[in-house]
């Protein structure tokens, strides 16, 4: 599965006045859905550690 977060070539487009891009996604397999809801799951633990390491002591 290619790691499509990671890929640089993501930018912001300007719409010129009076168009409408209209952007339409690949079709996920049930494979593809799995690994990529597998992925965010990881991702989001990574962050959440991280930040509990920031904790800071309150005075007693």
């Amino acid at each position: 599965m290619i790691n499509i977060l990671n890929l640089n070539y993501m930018g912001l487009i300007r719409e010129p006045e009076g168009v409408d891009f209209v952007i339409q996604s690949k079709v996920l397999t049930h494979k593809q859905e799995q690994e990529l809801s597998e992925y965010i799951s990881k991702r989001k633990l990574e962050i959440k550690k991280k930040s509990k390491k920031r904790i800071i002591p309150q005075n007693v």
